[in-house]
């Protein structure tokens, strides 16, 4: 890949600038679009920029590359605790919904959950969901870390946010990936499917040995938003990715609708977020 400048690896003025793209695209039904950020496709956009940037350079090769280097796991070591910390390096400031960082959206997140009953391995599945997106602090350009995701090695679907982009793709027009299969064959099941690289995908690698395979499935496909939504790609999913997204769908409204202006009193939950990991989680996380 060629050397990106500073615009090119971040288009965005922070991360969530593609969350609340994805609340314009799906607000609650009781919020309307117009209290969101919305973009107009005729101006400067840097939701546009992003994605243009996202759709050309998201490639097989690209996803393959980044399991090579990521998934050995050698970048750092730490406490979890330490970890959720180090995430609020990426604090946004410029988000109109919420002046929170990064560790109180997810307890807010968590907290919802937790406030509904669910099992306790949910709750600490929406406590760090959002981990992987440490990735940012490792060098990768924001295209790599958030956006929406989708397969790799084969054709990509026009229910993907701006497919027009994908043209500069050369996946596009390399005869391997192309096709509505692909690589891929009918049904064959998202485990033998690659996904675009990002948080999602880095985080599930993360946790896998750790976490019920519904967590691991909420955390893998919840920004899966062609899937989920528009059912793009259910000639590779198989009868029990159908049957394990039913959990994404139950995840999904407690990432996209539970900001809120009030801050979680962090002295307070601090204990008990701290037992729930050490029930789950080995005592350290290796990114």
């Amino acid at each position: 890949m060629k050397n990106l400048s500073e615009k090119e690896k971040s288009p965005l003025a922070s991360l969530e600038e593609w969350e609340d793209d994805v609340l314009a695209r799906y607000p609650e039904p009781e919020k309307g679009k117009a209290e969101f950020r919305s973009y107009d496709k005729e101006t400067d956009n840097p939701i546009r920029e992003f994605y243009r940037l996202n759709h050309t350079y998201q490639t097989y090769d690209n996803v393959l590359a980044k399991k090579a280097r990521f998934l050995k796991f050698e970048q750092m070591e730490m406490p979890w605790w330490a970890a959720m910390e180090y995430l609020n390096t990426l604090v946004d400031d410029s988000d109109p919904d919420t002046s929170l960082d990064q560790l109180q959206h997810l307890l807010q997140t968590a907290e919802a959950i937790r406030a509904d009953g669910h099992p306790d391995w949910f709750v600490l599945t929406g406590f760090i969901h959002d981990l992987g997106k440490v990735l940012c602090l490792f060098g990768e350009p924001q295209w790599n870390v958030v956006g929406d995701s989708f397969p790799v090695g084969c054709q990509f679907s026009d229910k993907i946010v701006f497919p027009e982009f994908f043209e500069a793709n050369p996946d596009s027009t390399d005869p391997r990936f192309n096709t509505k299969l692909g690589v891929y064959s009918e049904n064959c099941g998202l485990d033998q499917v690659h996904m675009s690289w990002g948080h999602d995908e880095y985080m599930y690698h993360l946790t896998k040995d750790y976490l019920p395979e519904e967590a691991l499935y909420m955390i893998r496909y919840h920004s899966f938003y062609s899937q989920h939504r528009e059912h793009a790609y259910d000639h590779l999913l198989n009868a029990h990715d159908h049957e394990m997204f039913k959990w994404v769908d139950k995840f999904n409204p407690y990432d996209l609708y539970s900001k809120s202006p009030k801050a979680p009193v962090l002295s307070e939950l601090k204990p008990y977020y701290e037992d729930l990991i050490a029930k789950y989680l080995p005592e350290t996380v290796k990114f």
